[in-house]
């Protein structure tokens, strides 16, 4: 009878190899050294400061360039120092435009920009994180402030025909307004919208003005024409009197010649009718008469 019963089979235990695992450690030990390394420096941008925070505090400012820190206990916040533009425009994705009242009391909707830089950025940092935030808690509100302020000192026509200083005055005001790490470098009102009521009624005014400005250069137009009308014909006149004035002196000179002439020589009457006379005598005679230019002595 054959016995059912085998003995159960021992599998190998396994046992790594120790070379083995030292080649990982040896892995991992350079990953982890790679790791180390890279975390080990940092470059700041032109254009741009590190804050240099260690444990979150903040524990300097570093400028463009190579720099090393701590790994793990030191963090850079970089922060811009370029000048940076806030606008207040309409988009495809949303209407930031500033709303404005004139002195007229006329509502005009503003596009504006305003250029500004950073002057501390550990400062911008810690009061306010982001140079975002800086711009929505300092600059924004300011920008609207001072430009309705500014606005309301002018009528709408001068906000339009004195856009330069307007411009000036904005810019001066924000200027002086906006306090903390930054600088306002420039402001440009890039356009002003009123009512359509109002543009339609500037309209009519202004064609008004042409039609009046057009009436008028036609009345200088006709006086032009009438004065020169008018000197054609005094011209005309003073050279027909000219002529006469001229021709009667040569009338009067002729006239004073012969009566000099007669007065200086008695005869001359009857030399002029002999020498005219055809020498034929008339062949009637009122009875009494003398013969006609002959003299018997």
């Amino acid at each position: 009878m054959s016995n059912p019963w085998t003995p159960p089979v021992k599998l190998p235990r396994f046992n790594p190899n120790p070379l083995h695992a030292g080649g990982y450690a040896v892995v991992v030990a350079g990953i982890l050294a790679v790791l180390l390394l890279y975390a080990s420096y940092f470059t700041i941008d032109q254009g741009e400061r590190g804050v240099v925070l260690h444990w979150g505090a903040i524990s300097g400012e570093a400028e463009p360039g190579l720099h090393f820190k701590l790994p793990i206990v030191t963090t850079i916040e970089k922060i811009s120092v370029q000048i940076q533009k806030q606008a207040f425009e309409k988009t495809a994705d949303a209407d930031t435009r500033m709303q404005a009242y004139s002195r007229d009391q006329q509502p005009a909707t503003i596009a504006v920009s305003v250029n500004y830089h950073v002057t501390d950025a550990s400062e911008v940092y810690a009061q306010y994180g982001s140079l975002g935030n800086m711009a929505s808690r300092i600059i924004n509100p300011k920008a609207y402030e001072q430009l309705k302020n500014v606005f309301g000192q002018f009528d709408a026509a001068d906000a339009i025909q004195k856009r330069a200083s307007l411009n000036a005055e904005v810019y001066n005001a924000i200027r002086a307004a906006v306090r903390g790490p930054v600088v306002i470098d420039s402001v440009q009102i890039e356009d002003i919208s009123f009512s359509t009521q109002y543009e339609a009624a500037v309209e009519a005014r202004m064609q008004a003005i042409v039609k009046q400005q057009q009436a008028e250069a036609d009345k200088q137009k006709r006086i032009i024409d009438a004065d020169a009308s008018a000197y054609e014909v005094k011209a005309a006149a003073d050279a027909k009197a000219h002529q006469i004035e001229v021709q009667g002196n040569a009338e009067a000179g002729a006239i004073k010649a012969r009566g000099d002439a007669l007065r200086d020589n008695p005869g001359l009457p009857t030399l002029v009718a002999a020498e005219k006379w055809n020498g034929v005598l008339p062949t009637t005679m009122v009875p009494g008469n003398t013969v006609p230019f002959v003299s018997v002595k």
